[in-house]
C-alpha cells in the first residue's frame, strides 16, 4: 500500500515519530501541500492522510487508485464525504482524541477573561504595583464564576468535559443537545432551544460540529439576546460564528468578551474584524495540539489504517 500524507507538519513538527505509520506501507510524508499539488502528489496513492487539506469530488475523480482517506481530526468538513462514498473511498476520522486539551483551553480562555493573569503580570513588570500605595492593585473588573450559568452548545465528549469543570466551579449548566434530560448529568439542564441558551447564560461555549445547520449559528439575532456581561467561548469551528456580527457586538459593548481558538479563515492572512475587536482574546487553533493529544491522534490514525487494511474499517465517517 502506498500512503501519502499531504499536510503532516502540524500533527508532528518533529517531536514525535512516524515509524508506526511507515510500518503500514510505502509512506511519503509532506509537511504541507498547496491545492495544485494535491492531485499530482496523490496520483499513485492507495491511501491519503490529511489534516486540513481540502479534498473535493473533482480531486478524487482524478485519483482512480485511491481507496482510503484518513483525517487527522474529529471534524470532517474538509472532505466531500458524499462524493467519497459514491466513489467507493472509505473516509475515517479520529474522535475524542483532544477532549482534555480542548476543554482545558476553553477554560483557559474563560479564566483569562475573568482574572486576566497575563494583563496583571505585565502591569506588575511595568512597575504599576510597585508604585501603588495599597497592598492590592487592580485596574480592570474581576469576575467570579460561581453561581453564573454556563451554556454549552453541543454536549458530546468535549461539551461534557467542559460541563464537568463548570459543575466543579459551582456553575449551573444549560446544554443545547439532542440528548434527553434523563441522560444528562446532575446539574445540567437541557435547553428548550438555542435562543434560551443565548438569552439566559452568562457564558456560552460552543462545542458542536460545523454543518450547514450550524454555520453562523452565532449571528446578530442571537448575539442581541445575550447579556451585556456575557462571554462567548469558541474552541470548535470558526464558521459557527458570524465574525463581523461578533466584532460589532464586542465593540458596541453589547456583550462583554469573547475567547476564540478558531476563526472562519485560518490563518487570517487577509485579516479579520475580530483581530482588533474590543475584549476579544484569540489563540491560533491550538486546543488540539498538546503533545499528549497528538500522541493519541497519531496512534488512532495508525489503528484506523491498519483496521482498513485488515478489511474491518473503524471510525468511518458516514
Amino acid at each position: 500500500m502506498k500512503i501519502v500524507f499531504l499536510d503532516a507538519y502540524t500533527s508532528n513538527p518533529g517531536d514525535l515519530s512516524w515509524d508506526g505509520l511507515r510500518q503500514l506501507g510505502e509512506c511519503v510524508i509532506y509537511d504541507r501541500s498547496t491545492p495544485d499539488q494535491i492531485v499530482p502528489r496523490s496520483r499513485e496513492a492507495d491511501a491519503i492522510l490529511i489534516n486540513k487539506v481540502l479534498i473535493t469530488r473533482e480531486m478524487m475523480q482524478q485519483l482512480p487508485q485511491l481507496r482510503y482517506i484518513g483525517i487527522l481530526a474529529t471534524g470532517f468538513n474538509y472532505v466531500d464525504v458524499v462524493a467519497a462514498h459514491e466513489l467507493g473511498i472509505v473516509v475515517t476520522n479520529v474522535p475524542a482524541y483532544s477532549t482534555p486539551s480542548v476543554a482545558q483551553l476553553a477554560w483557559a480562555h474563560l479564566l483569562n477573561i475573568c482574572c486576566m493573569p497575563q494583563h496583571y503580570t505585565d502591569e506588575v513588570r511595568g512597575g504599576l504595583w510597585g508604585r501603588c500605595p495599597d497592598f492590592s492593585f487592580t485596574n480592570t473588573s474581576l469576575i467570579e464564576l460561581a453561581g453564573k450559568t454556563m451554556g454549552i452548545v453541543g454536549f458530546g465528549q468535549i461539551g461534557s468535559a467542559v460541563a464537568r469543570i463548570a459543575r466543579a466551579m459551582d456553575m449551573p449548566v444549560l446544554a443545547y443537545t439532542s440528548k434527553p434530560q434523563e441522560q444528562l448529568p446532575q446539574g445540567v439542564t437541557r435547553a428548550r432551544d438555542l435562543e434560551q441558551v443565548f438569552a439566559e447564560c452568562d457564558v456560552v461555549s460552543l462545542h458542536c460540529p460545523l454543518t450547514p445547520e450550524t454555520r453562523c449559528l452565532v449571528n446578530r439575532e442571537r448575539l442581541a439576546l445575550m447579556k451585556p456581561t456575557a462571554i462567548l467561548i469558541n474552541t470548535s469551528r470558526g464558521m459557527l460564528v458570524d465574525e463581523q456580527a461578533l466584532a460589532d457586538a464586542l465593540n458596541e459593548e453589547r456583550i462583554f468578551a469573547a475567547g476564540l481558538d478558531v476563526l472562519p479563515l485560518e490563518p487570517p492572512k487577509d485579516g479579520s474584524p475580530l483581530l482588533t475587536a474590543r475584549n476579544c482574546f484569540i489563540t491560533p487553533h491550538l486546543g488540539w495540539a498538546s503533545k499528549e493529544a497528538r500522541i493519541r491522534l497519531i496512534r488512532v490514525v495508525e489503528d484506523n489504517l491498519r483496521a482498513f487494511q485488515q478489511g474491518r474499517p473503524q471510525n468511518v465517517v458516514s
